[in-house]
């Protein structure tokens, strides 16, 4: 029989050890129970002096005819101290829209535009980090470990700038980036994009760990569960994948929505550890779902404001889901986690008129919500928020400005343009002021088309000398005495005829031949002419001698 062992278990903090072989462990066991009891009721202690209920950071209100959502931001700035009245700012700039990222202290923040503008701030004190003017379509933007590396998406790949605003690195790999995301617990900076590539990038190496083909074309929105690095991506036929580097299939496929999803956000609270996932989309639904079940999600409803660019999600630490769509921005309470029907309740609100929003971010530590949009909406061309009053001025606009379909053509900067000069063709070859190529003739088409001078005769790449008889002068005799004037006119250059003969290259026309017997008559009637007269002292130098 071979020897047995006990391995002593550790007791619960209220049990004490009676028994144990050992007199030192039992010693040890019970000095470590008392520890846990003792620091358990200290934590207790704190929890009901400091922390008094369950919504922690929250707004409460004094009675049940008081609401929350119905106190408005100045009444906030009042209320609070000069430190937290201090951070609420609004910048209004002009390479809009807008996205925007914090640092993982929530300290620091970036902006990029979409027209190039982009600028990393302490938005706390004011300080610049870097502002720049890139001249080209971007994207998206994020921290990389820290506020001293910023990656941003520009129109064709991915760029690394340092704190100070010069160029680190270009990662040609990623191309034709929409979002970005970083990992900070694996140094992964993650890319999707048109293409339908996901890619992780190691920032630590520089090297590109994996890159995964979705299948699903273009993508456009992306989000990370901060508490297993998971990937969440919402693709165009609505639905979410989950995805990580080291399976090259989706871990879960979920049919989301019926349109194109347009935004993702994973719980950060602590108290969900990550497991409730919401997503919206273009159908003009908000859905909350359960990350351990799948079947269907825990809530459903419709925004109270519709229309804009699409609807934009945002969680807080504190389980505060900040919704925009149309023109404002709501925030439901952490209770929506709850399995119910409806609309949810609603704990604050923010009206943004005519601003279509573009990107939500809470401030970590803090819930200070970042609004980033578009502050300089053309209304008059096409308004998402108009009314019915609205409507009606712009259709009577649009009537005054009617635009008469005669002016319809490829060119749209036409307008204002010198009317074109009469054509000095014949009548009977012009329709309505328009020449009918059937009718003309080769000469006329080629200066119809501007291939050819005004004044010349160019046919299939041969140059033709036109004889023009010059007024006040009679023709030139044989005998010495007057001899008619010649006027030798040519094409443009090399250029047209060798793109002439590239047209009618091994084609026979009766034209061509035609104009080439002319010409041979003429030269032979010339020869004639000269060796006619009487020879003279320059005749030694002629070629035909």
């Amino acid at each position: 029989m071979g020897a047995s062992s006990t391995t002593p278990k550790v007791p619960p903090p209220d049990a004490t050890i009676t028994r144990s072989i050992h007199l030192k462990l039992r010693a040890h066991l019970n000095q470590i129970a008392d520890q846990t009891k003792t620091s358990k009721g200290l934590n207790h202690d704190v929890a009901e002096l400091l922390m008094t209920g369950g919504d922690i950071g929250l707004m409460e209100a004094e009675d049940e005819m008081e609401k929350t959502w119905k106190v408005d931001q100045d009444q906030i700035v009042r209320s609070v101290g000069i430190d937290a009245a201090a951070q609420r700012r609004e910048w209004k700039l002009d390479g809009g829209p807008y996205r925007s990222r914090y640092t993982r202290n929530g300290r620091h923040l970036a902006i990029a535009g979409k027209h190039g503008h982009v600028a990393a701030f302490d938005w706390r004190v004011g300080t610049l980090h870097m502002e720049l003017q890139l001249r080209e379509t971007l994207r998206d933007i994020t921290f990389l470990q820290d506020q001293s590396h910023i990656a941003v998406a520009q129109r064709r790949h991915v760029f690394i700038y340092d704190q100070s605003g010069v160029e680190l690195h270009r990662l040609s790999s990623h191309v034709d980036v929409n979002r970005l995301e970083y990992l900070p617990y694996h140094w992964l900076l993650v890319s999707i994009g048109n293409a339908g590539y996901l890619k992780y990038t190691d920032t630590s190496t520089g090297t590109l760990v994996t890159e995964q083909r979705t299948k699903l074309g273009a993508c456009n929105t992306i989000a990370q569960n901060i508490h297993n690095a998971v990937i969440y991506l919402g693709h165009q036929n609505g639905t979410v994948t989950l995805r990580t580097p080291n399976l090259p299939t989706p871990a879960v496929t979920l049919l989301a929505h019926l349109g194109p999803v347009t935004s993702i956000s994973v719980d950060p609270s602590s108290g969900s550890g990550g497991r409730y996932m919401a997503t919206g989309g273009a159908d003009g639904k908000v859905k909350v779902w359960d990350c351990r079940n799948w079947k269907g999600c825990v809530r459903e409803w419709v925004p109270r404001s519709q229309g804009g660019v699409g609807i934009e999600l945002e969680w807080s630490q504190k389980g505060i889901l900040g919704v925009s769509s149309g023109g404002g921005v709501n925030c439901t309470p952490p209770t929506i986690r709850n399995e119910h029907s409806g609309q949810p309740p609603v704990y604050m609100t923010h009206a943004i008129p005519h601003r279509p929003l573009t990107s939500l971010r809470f401030c970590p530590f803090t819930d200070v919500l970042t609004i980033a949009g578009e502050p300089n909406f053309d209304s008059s061309e096409a308004d998402p928020f108009e009314n019915s009053k609205a409507r009606r001025e712009r259709e009577v606009r649009a009537l005054l400005d009617k635009i008469q379909p005669d002016l319809i053509a490829l060119t749209d900067n036409f307008v204002g343009k010198l009317a074109p000069q009469k054509s000095a063709l014949p009548e009977e070859v012009m329709t309505e002021g328009v020449p009918m190529y059937s009718r003309l003739s080769r000469v006329d088409r080629l200066k119809a088309s501007r291939k050819a001078d005004e004044d010349a005769e160019v046919e299939g790449g041969v140059e033709v000398e036109v004889e023009v008889e010059v007024e006040g002068k009679a023709p030139l005799t044989s005998a010495g005495g007057e001899k008619k004037e010649k006027l030798k006119q040519r094409g443009k250059g090399k250029s047209l005829k060798r793109y002439l003969r590239k047209k009618r290259k091994n084609v026979i026309d009766p034209s061509i031949i035609a104009i080439r017997a002319k010409i041979a008559a003429q030269k032979q009637s010339r020869k004639e002419a000269t060796t006619d007269r009487a020879p003279s002292a320059l005749d030694r130098f002629s070629k035909s001698r």
